[in-house]
């Protein structure tokens, strides 16, 4: 049985960890967050959030379609910069609460800032003080370019 927004009602405890219907819980904004990594490398690629729209736009798709918070509206990841995400296998955890998208990233990059990756900076201690250091090779395009700002 299918509610309005094209899921699963939520059931029970036991139906929701252990059953085969996909009841996404979104939370109070109607959103649930989505960690996207990359099916190859399995590198994290960026955190976003989706809506029941957006996951639904997804679905049909087979491309990460996320609800942008800052702009409210949706985001087809790559409809303006080209660098598409093709969804190979979406996960949901035990109780359906978050989701990870492993994805094929078309193009140069999932970053804004124009790096293959938003966690390109890990947290370190230097001399007792939390510090950022780059992870990864820099940056994979540029976006002034690509998104017509700097």
């Amino acid at each position: 049985m299918e509610t309005q927004d094209g899921f699963t009602p939520r059931g029970g405890k036991l139906e929701i960890e252990e059953g085969a219907d996909f009841s996404p819980k979104f939370d109070a904004d109607g959103l649930i967050p989505a960690m996207t990594v990359d099916a190859t490398t399995h590198e994290p690629l960026m955190l976003a959030y989706m809506n029941a729209e957006s996951l639904r736009r997804t679905l049909e798709l087979g491309e990460a379609v996320y609800w942008s918070r800052s702009r409210q509206e949706f985001w087809h990841k790559g409809a303006t910069s080209g660098h598409i995400q093709k969804i190979v296998e979406i996960r949901t955890d035990c109780d359906q609460d978050a989701l990870v998208l492993r994805v094929e990233q078309i193009g140069a990059g999932a970053c804004h800032t124009g790096r293959n990756s938003c966690f390109y900076r890990k947290v370190v201690a230097v001399d007792g003080v939390a510090k950022l250091a780059m992870t990864g090779s820099g940056k994979a395009f540029d976006p002034a370019a690509v998104y017509g700002k700097s």
